[in-house]
């Protein structure tokens, strides 16, 4: 009988590549059973938005899927963007894409959260200034109000969605398995990675939540996600450092 650790994952499994290979490194097997998908969207608010990209004084971009969105959209957006126009990135993820597309990084948080880029921003007059977000709408509203509080002009735009799977046979699946003790180790990286668990658990909610703090090692990637599992009465671990690596060594670390 194999002693290999089996760790799922809830993210998509273009997002999981990395994962993958860091539990695979330390001798574990990874279940990759997405809860999300990613949608990237050529919305109306993004198409508004890129009409004011040459006035823009800050873009900030907080996922990798932005980025993707942007860039599959509109190929040339570097030609547009004005030269003055700073960048500020949250995650060494998304920093080292952002890069990869051929815009330089001006700001980086030491805590990757919307908090943490917030204070980066407390030292920078941003009175006045123009900061374009691209993000999904479904993320929390503490940057965009908070950066508007403080005399920002932020422009939002929907440039990808986060929905529920089409077809939730392999969550179920995943359930059983949890359930059944079958899983060693779970990983959550957003909050909706929980909450699109728990809606197709429908009846089984309290019993999934109970063997999720007993009897599986349940890491969030911080502590955002990690509120979310509280939600739901979930005992949970995250890293000091809020990246995938990071998870997954603390993960291995604690068996």
């Amino acid at each position: 009988m194999s002693d290999k650790k089996v760790v799922a994952l809830t993210r998509p499994i273009s997002r999981s590549k990395e994962a993958i290979n860091l539990i695979e490194g330390y001798g574990g097997e990874a279940l990759v059973v997405p809860t999300l998908e990613l949608e990237l969207l050529n919305s109306q608010s993004l198409k508004d938005f890129m009409s004011e990209i040459d006035n823009l004084d800050w873009l900030i971009f907080t996922s990798v899927s932005s980025l993707d969105s942007i860039f599959k959209f509109y190929p040339d957006f570097n030609d547009k963007l004005s030269d003055n126009c700073k960048v500020a990135v949250i995650g060494h993820k998304t920093a080292e894409v952002t890069e990869k597309y051929g815009l330089k990084v001006d700001l980086i948080p030491k805590d990757y959260t919307a908090e943490g880029l917030l204070r980066s921003f407390k030292d920078i007059d941003i009175k006045g200034k123009k900061i374009g977000i691209p993000r999904t709408y479904s993320a929390r509203n503490v940057l965009p109000d908070t950066l508007e509080k403080w005399g920002a002009n932020v422009i939002l735009a929907e440039s990808y969605r986060s929905i529920l799977p089409h077809d939730v046979s392999k969550i179920k699946d995943l359930i059983n398995k949890i359930l059944n003790k079958e899983v060693d180790a779970i990983t959550f990286t957003s909050p909706l990675t929980v909450k699109n668990l728990f809606k197709v658990a429908e009846d089984n909610k309290d019993d999934l939540a109970k063997v999720l703090s007993n009897n599986v090692l349940t890491v969030s990637i911080g502590p955002i996600t990690g509120h979310t599992l509280e939600d739901f009465n979930v005992k949970y671990i995250y890293p000091e450092r809020y990246t995938v690596k990071d998870m997954i060594d603390l993960m291995f670390k604690s068996f």
